[in-house]
């Protein structure tokens, strides 16, 4: 069931109603309900594996809370033992379902490069959706009650929901045990307030806006390219590309506003996952800005547990290409992706080794980024956008030896240019692109500057603030762009 849905459209209402009239005990139990059922409006039998992983992070807990109580010598390594035992289990199973084709034609390379003969085998299954964000939202629970930031959850089926909340089951933002399962054991104290629950519903309708209006119209160009690469250059793919930074960025950007503004009707309070990332001007302030919700996953979890910046200059940087690395594995079992995460991890480095040289030999003073002027704002905005955008060129491409045959294509035709009206979109179509994404900027500008636009409408009068709300849903109406039989267009992220 996806947001842009009609049956989401019929199904949040519903839940909703019953949310805030059924007694308020049950409350848990009816989203826990909900929850489940939203997943498995997908594939039924993929709820095993989230029941799956719910009972093996609620047990782990568990464990590693009796543990604690018995003070024997064998204390921590049994708490070890349960802690590996959880992320040997869900990672398997993780790794199995995404990565078992992956791993096999990986192995069959390198037993053809032996003469050796190769596994005739293949995984004919689907990727269960969300897999990767359920999975790594119930192993941060199991390693915060390991550390001792949280006391183990003993209701299951109130941890059952906070694995399987719906609103950011499949796509994030990954959260964490001390703020949604917190808010999970209080739902009983949630009260009915219209105001949060109107901007919650206009945070959905902004969500859809730029899912329907802006990353599905830039779609039908950047697919039209990407397809058909061997017809364009260095223009025209450079074109496809940028298009494709923005399609990106509305489309999960649209789906986490989405998910706040749903949970946020029903009085939970989800994380915000992006805050404005092509506003960055180094490649760091990007991932402080771009999918927070596993930048801090992989800093909390992965990076600091490797020593992260404790143990010399070398050791910091071979832990931020392992981050990286492993964080493009994430996103996909593709050689495209790894080298997408690798990419951003040499930007990294590179930029660090370069902040070092030029306080080394004071080349230039240290300022904040707040503290630029505007020609300094816009050089380094503009530098990051294009090293961020080069990248995303392996994200969107369909495998490495695509990405390497796009970027080949380009420089061997540079110069090749066609319309820009011929590429999938009309005039029309491609204006409204246009005006969209400038209008995208421009409210994040306004955010940027530390103005709440939701807010800044709230103060309006009454005839203002309807007006303002019925433009944004009949654009979505009238510009969103409909499959041939209506149907809803997927989100990027649900494949990860």
């Amino acid at each position: 069931m996806l947001f842009n849905s009609f049956q989401f459209l019929i199904f949040f209402p519903i839940v909703v109603v019953l949310f805030y009239i059924i007694p308020k005990k049950m409350r848990y139990i009816w989203l826990l309900i909900s929850s489940y059922y939203f997943y498995m409006s997908w594939n039924p039998k993929y709820a095993v594996l989230i029941a799956l992983s719910t009972c093996v992070t609620y047990l782990s807990g568990i464990w590693i809370e009796k543990c604690n109580m018995v003070h024997t010598v064998h204390k921590e390594r049994n708490k070890k033992i349960c802690v590996a035992g959880s992320l040997v289990i869900n990672l398997a199973v993780l790794a199995f379902f995404k990565y078992g084709n992956f791993f096999l034609y990986n192995v069959n390379m390198v037993l053809r490069e032996f003469g050796i003969e190769t596994i005739d085998y293949h995984f004919d299954f689907l990727l269960p959706v969300g897999i990767s964000f359920y999975t790594f939202q119930a192993l941060s629970y199991t390693l915060d009650v390991y550390r001792g930031e949280i006391v183990a959850e003993k209701n299951i089926f109130k941890y059952a929901l906070f694995v399987s909340f719906f609103p950011q089951l499949v796509a994030g933002p990954i959260e964490r045990s001390n703020n949604l399962l917190r808010q999970v054991q209080e739902t009983e104290k949630i009260r009915w307030d219209s105001e949060r629950v109107r901007d919650g519903i206009i945070l959905m309708f902004w969500g859809l806006f730029q899912k329907m209006v802006i990353a599905d119209r830039a779609a039908i160009l950047v697919k039209q390219v990407y397809t058909n690469y061997t017809k364009y250059g260095f223009v025209e793919i450079s074109f496809a590309t940028i298009l494709f930074a923005f399609q990106i960025y509305c489309d999960f950007g649209g789906y986490s506003d989405i998910a706040r503004g749903a949970a946020q009707v029903m009085g939970f309070s989800l994380m915000k996952n992006f805050s404005q990332p092509y506003l960055a001007t180094s490649i760091k302030e990007f991932w402080r800005r771009w999918h927070i919700s596993l930048t801090s996953w992989f800093t909390d979890y992965l990076y600091v547990p490797l020593g992260g910046n404790r143990k010399g200059q070398l050791r910091k940087y071979i832990n931020i290409l392992i981050v990286f690395g492993v964080s493009g594995l994430w996103h996909g079992a593709s050689w495209s992706f790894i080298v997408w995460g690798c990419l951003h991890g040499i930007y990294q480095v590179c930029g660090d080794l370069k902040k070092r040289m030029q306080e080394h030999f004071n080349w230039s003073k240290k300022v904040n980024s707040s503290e630029l002027s505007l020609s300094q704002w816009l050089r380094k905005a503009f530098v990051t956008f294009i090293l961020v955008d080069f990248a995303w060129l392996f994200f969107a491409a369909d495998g490495l030896p695509n990405a390497l045959r796009i970027i080949k294509q380009m420089c061997s035709h540079f110069f090749l240019a066609s319309s820009i009206y011929v590429l999938g979109l009309d005039e029309k179509d491609l204006s409204l692109l246009i005006l969209t994404i400038i209008l995208l900027i421009i409210i994040d500008i306004i955010h940027e500057k530390k103005y709440s636009l939701y807010a800044l409408i709230g103060r309006q009068e009454t005839w203002f603030r309807w007006a303002v709300y019925y433009l944004l849903i009949f654009s979505i109406i009238i510009f969103g762009i409909y499959g041939s039989v209506y149907d809803a267009s997927q989100f990027i992220y649900f494949q990860f």
